[in-house]
């Protein structure tokens, strides 16, 4: 391709970007620049790159951006009526914004100049949905958010990449990479939980639960059957989707952390998690109540308390697999599996995956680990469920939770056959 149909291509491609953004600034009828007003600004932008290419001075650039915004800004003085309406600032920014990416597209970064143009169209359209979710966070919610950027770019770039203590599988960054992991995942589903609650039913509730804390929807729900607040059958659905979200949370950890075992952790899991679908599918025509509002069954997964003690579990788990492992071999390891993932399946099934990473593990021992503590989980659920749920909820989640139980036991089974 000669230069000259390259440059026709890159000044297409930016009037293209201008053309899309613009479309959507056409919506709003205070806007002063719309679709075609767009498409020239990103021309201009990759106008301005040719000329700064040319003569070796980014005064084009500059002098082009002053020009686009000093134009807008004087449209929305003349016009004050609109300024009653929309200051105009989203249009004078997004304006700047295609201008550069038209000089980024000019430049040959085309990909990332569609991508950006295309997410800020995104970003301009659902501006309702935005301001609608800003209002509904609340306080709690914002510092979590804010907690975890801490505990991401703060904290995390901070620590060492390398191992230290026994058996070298202590290291610090990975450590805390894992505390950072299993935060984001909580902190999605926390700030989702908020948000929905109430809103969208059952189903909703014990998605979200499960992702935010399965031992804590079991509890709460168990605890809202006993009390009345809530039909048997409700609750119990809503333990049953927290805890088959559980199962699917355990694939997402070992499909980001050891994505070469995901196949035989389908293997392991998957019987389990169809059983305990089938059992979710079966009860929901009977649960028909919405779930009750008000209660804030969550902690708040980011506070730097709760990401520490994470952590500290997760090492100390991480050391006593490895001694485990060197001094009693998988059946010490099978064991710790089985106490640990008691109360929490995230810090010993990221713990067998790590050793197994760093070759100190065999993927049948480290995923039968991960099987094993899944299988401990789910029974002190069950027990906590069938406690604190009383004498009419205790039989149904006894029978609800054997299911998934058995079929998780036949997904090791199947394991170690293939093994």
């Amino acid at each position: 391709m000669n230069s000259t149909l390259t440059q026709v291509v890159s000044f297409a491609l930016s009037a293209g970007i201008g053309l899309l953004v613009g479309l959507e600034r056409e919506r709003k009828p205070s806007a002063k620049a719309g679709v075609r007003t767009f498409a020239l600004i990103a021309v201009l932008g990759s106008l301005a790159a040719l000329l700064t290419e040319a003569t070796g001075s980014a005064w084009a650039l500059g002098a082009g951006a002053v020009c686009v915004a000093g134009s807008l800004v004087a449209a929305y003085l003349q016009d004050r009526e609109s300024i009653h309406d929309d200051a105009g600032t989203t249009t004078v920014v997004a304006a700047i914004v295609v201008f550069f990416l038209g000089a980024a597209n000019y430049y040959g970064y085309r990909t990332l100049a569609v991508a950006l143009g295309i997410g800020m169209t995104a970003l301009l359209y659902f501006k309702a949905e935005l301001e609608g979710f800003s209002q509904k966070l609340t306080g709690q919610d914002i510092r979590s958010m804010l907690q975890f950027a801490v505990l991401t770019a703060v904290i995390l770039p901070l620590l060492p990449d390398r191992p230290f203590g026994p058996y070298d599988v202590l290291n610090p960054f990975q450590i805390w990479l894992m505390v950072v992991l299993v935060a984001a995942v909580s902190l999605a589903g926390y700030v989702a939980w908020r948000l929905t609650l109430g809103r969208h039913g059952l189903l909703l509730t014990g998605v979200l639960g499960g992702v935010a804390s399965s031992t804590a929807t079991t509890l709460v729900y168990a605890r809202h059957a006993a009390a009345g607040a809530q039909p048997v059958a409700a609750a119990l659905l809503v333990i049953l989707l927290a805890n088959a979200t559980m199962l699917v949370r355990v694939l997402v950890l070992v499909g980001v952390v050891a994505p070469s075992s995901l196949p035989r952790a389908l293997l392991v899991i998957v019987p389990a998690l169809l059983v305990a679908v089938a059992g979710v599918a079966w009860r929901w025509a009977s649960a028909s109540a919405a779930p009750p509002a008000g209660e804030a069954a969550f902690r708040n997964p980011t506070q730097l308390r709760t990401a520490l003690g994470f952590g500290a579990i997760y090492a100390v788990i991480l050391l006593l697999a490895a001694w485990a492992n060197d001094l009693l071999g998988s059946r010490g390891l099978i064991a710790l599996a089985a106490v640990s993932g008691l109360t929490d399946v995230d810090a010993i099934t990221l713990s067998s995956l790590q050793l197994l990473a760093n070759g100190a593990l065999s993927q049948a021992t480290a995923l039968t680990a991960v099987g094993v503590a899944v299988a401990s989980n789910l029974v002190f659920k069950a027990v906590v469920a069938a406690s604190a749920g009383g004498q009419l909820m205790r039989w149904a989640v006894l029978r609800a939770f054997s299911g998934p139980l058995l079929a998780l036991a036949a997904g090791l089974w199947a394991l170690h056959a293939l093994a």
